[in-house]
């Protein structure tokens, strides 16, 4: 929250629980200033009921802490792997490098593809997810319920320039390909709040300096945004900034919405 720092403070860094299938907020905790999101996450996993759930995150909260705290509170976990995981990271891309393999695990059905077109653009997102990883657990035995590897692959056409991304990920599960691809895609769902905030509630411009003040008003932007998602309004395709208006003119229109009958 840019807007809450000054030459006296570091503004606050909020770490988020996002759940992405109902695409609400379900928990955050602020970042101590002389720690980072590293020592933040278990704080928040242990603050919110994780069990029978898929825990996503970046590159950088994949940890070994942090997967002991996934799995004493009974979740799941697929998370991103890159260079700063050193040979886990290197381990999987030379795996996942073998062209046959790929062909098997397509064979096996442990391959999904799907193609979208958008702004001028084709994109073709491939994942790939294999659970012959014994050979990994036995080099990394500190990933704590190690059961799976994955890989994507975007490809983008962009008026017939391509670009490739291709990223690894480690899981703690055993399901079909779709629901790695799911995790995948769902976990940008908190990306896109964090965009909301800023456009909709220009949050990185609110200057409250008061550190619970607007850590408190944080929560309440999330819990807005919820509300603005599941409203019913009489037009569809409303940008959030007409909805509110919307609201803010009718309002004891949609309270029956907002609180029940």
């Amino acid at each position: 929250m840019r807007g809450n720092g000054n030459k006296h403070q570091q503004p606050n860094h909020i770490v988020t629980a996002y759940d992405g299938s109902h695409q609400i907020s379900i928990g955050q905790v602020c970042v101590d200033e002389k720690s980072n999101e590293i020592t933040a996450i278990p704080r928040l996993l242990r603050m919110i009921d994780i069990r029978k759930g898929i825990v996503t995150i970046d590159a950088m909260g994949t940890q070994t802490e942090i997967v002991d705290e996934i799995i004493k509170g009974k979740g799941n976990y697929c998370l991103a792997v890159k260079g700063n995981q050193g040979t886990l990271f290197e381990d999987i891309s030379l795996y996942f490098s073998d062209v046959q393999l790929l062909e098997r695990l397509m064979k096996k059905r442990q391959h999904y593809q799907t193609v979208e077109k958008a702004r001028s653009q084709i994109e073709i997102r491939e994942y790939w997810v294999s659970y012959d990883v014994k050979w990994l657990s036995d080099r990394h035995p500190h990933w704590q319920k190690l059961s799976g590897i994955g890989m994507t692959k975007n490809t983008i056409d962009r008026d017939g320039v391509l670009t490739v991304e291709v990223r690894y990920f480690i899981i703690s599960f055993k399901k079909d390909v779709e629901t790695f691809a799911s995790c995948v895609r769902g976990h940008w769902s908190v990306e896109s709040m964090h965009w909301l905030l800023d456009v909709v509630y220009r949050e990185d411009h609110n200057q409250t300096l008061d550190k619970r003040a607007a850590f408190n008003l944080n929560a309440i932007r999330k819990l807005c945004l919820y509300f603005l998602k599941v409203i019913q309004f009489p037009k569809k395709d409303l940008s959030y900034r007409r909805k509110q208006r919307y609201i803010s003119v009718h309002l004891n229109d949609y309270l029956p919405q907002l609180f029940g009958k």
